[in-house]
């Protein structure tokens, strides 16, 4: 049997994201994080894409929950280092954005990670817990853990430093 003959397919759909910018244009970044969570506005497609959810929000704190599969993975038969760093990103940046008033943005200016061990289906449910560190008036900081929801084994950590977009 071909490589070809064994191929796997995966598709997904996703919501306009021009519907969901305009609420964040409207709503504190608290609301529309809540808002996401919630299901009463529509996820970024990339979120729906890499299967990550919205599990909890608060001001300054955001967690996500994602369950990796193999679709994820690299060449070495687990879920490829990218998967990881885009969870983290989103729930750094997302509790970031908790803090910003109506109309205000962000963008990541650098992003640093430490991975700590690999993932795969066998992990199991992951959730990525992102913290604020210090919210100023044109920067922002993190702090991120990705780890396993069933024994809290730690998969990686991350810090981020935020723009503020007025």
């Amino acid at each position: 049997m071909s490589a070809v003959e064994k191929l796997r397919a995966r598709s997904f759909s996703w919501d306009d994201p021009a519907a969901a910018a305009s609420a964040a244009a409207e709503l504190s970044g608290l609301q529309y994080i809540s808002g996401i969570a919630a299901g009463t506005i529509p996820p970024p497609p990339f979120a729906r894409t890499l299967e990550f959810a919205v599990v909890e929000v608060e001001r300054g704190r955001v967690v996500f929950a994602m369950k990796p599969a193999e679709w994820m993975y690299n060449p070495l038969g687990s879920v490829h280092g990218g998967i990881a760093a885009a969870i983290l990103d989103s729930c750094m940046g997302c509790a970031v954005h908790t803090t910003l008033e109506p109309g205000v943005g962000f963008t990541t200016a650098d992003l640093q990670l430490r991975y700590i061990r690999a993932m795969s289906e066998a992990t199991g449910p992951v959730l990525a817990e992102g913290r604020i560190v210090h919210r100023g008036r044109r920067t922002a900081t993190a702090e991120g853990r990705l780890f396993t929801e069933s024994e809290e084994k730690l998969i990686a950590h991350a810090t981020t430093g935020c723009l503020i977009l007025p």
